[in-house]
């Protein structure tokens, strides 16, 4: 027997990969963060995590756990729902980054819509400040974006990685010549990370293409116009990381609620951190 509450803190530790975030979120202490995956481990009799001062990986047994973790968390909040009765209605607006259009992250939504048909869900997908600003005028319920940057601590922490420069394979940079630049336009983070880097740095830059989405980015990636800031966990196929730039630092993805936000945005914020792991792992194929 799995305890869904030792399953649920190791999924926030998996997508944090921190005990300190994991415990904020959470709201317990770190130290019942460490019990709670102490306990899994002796259950399952395997070690879930590598970890020491500085970091914290999931070994191989401990991403064979994510599957099973989810499916199991999934049973019994189904069964709640069923058993209390309660159904959600009305609209929900929901905005999503850039950056999860070639995740897992419509997987999640799908199995949202299966729970609560009765929810009129609205998706905008946009740059996060973008975002940021709909939510702050009022036009979105829940937003699932970037932090805009160390400092900011608004909503609730999904998923935490580090960006990195990408381009085509083979690219080669000539150090005497401005950075060729693949950006989103403004009010982009990652481009405004890009040029701040650059700029304190000391390096010049050009930008060689911008494009609001995403899939235009990449392709101008790809043909090797340039290159592009991006996160880490999330490199499109057919891209590769690009050494011998300055090193662009963390990225920390929340989910921010509006204040109309209603049971709807807390059903719909519950489900994607319960699934966040998925947001780091590209969308499945047509073969699955």
């Amino acid at each position: 027997m799995y305890d869904p509450v030792q399953l649920r803190t190791f999924l926030t530790v998996a997508q944090t990969l921190s005990f300190t975030q994991a415990a904020a979120r959470l709201g317990v202490r770190q130290s019942t963060v460490s019990q709670h995956v102490r306990r899994l481990e002796e259950a399952t009799g395997r070690l879930l995590f590598v970890r020491d001062t500085h970091r914290v990986e999931l070994t191989e047994d401990g991403e064979a756990l994510l599957g099973f973790a989810r499916t199991i968390l999934a049973a019994h909040e189904r069964a709640a729902a069923f058993f209390t009765g309660t159904r959600l209605r009305g609209r929900l607006r929901f905005g999503a980054s850039e950056d999860f259009v070639l995740t897992r992250l419509p997987e999640i939504l799908e199995g949202f819509r299966q729970e609560h048909p009765e929810v009129d869900l609205e998706l905008s997908v946009e740059l996060s400040g973008t975002l940021h600003e709909r939510l702050d005028a009022g036009r979105l319920d829940l937003v699932l974006a970037k932090r805009r940057g160390p400092g900011d601590e608004r909503g609730r922490l999904v998923w935490r990685d580090r960006m990195v420069w990408i381009g085509a394979e083979g690219l080669r940079l000539d150090p005497d010549r401005p950075v060729p630049l693949i950006v989103f336009p403004p009010p982009g983070i990652t481009r405004a990370r890009a040029l701040e880097v650059l700029e304190r740095e000391g390096r010049g830059w050009r930008i060689a293409c911008t494009s609001g989405s995403l899939s235009g980015l990449v392709a101008a990636a790809r043909a090797g116009l340039g290159v592009m800031a991006h996160t880490r966990g999330l490199i499109p196929p057919g891209l590769v990381r690009v050494g011998g730039l300055p090193e662009l630092g963390p990225v920390e993805f929340a989910l921010l609620r509006g204040p109309q936000g209603g049971a709807a945005a807390e059903a719909l914020a519950a489900a994607i951190l319960s699934g966040g792991d998925r947001l780091s792992r590209p969308a499945r194929g047509p073969a699955g």
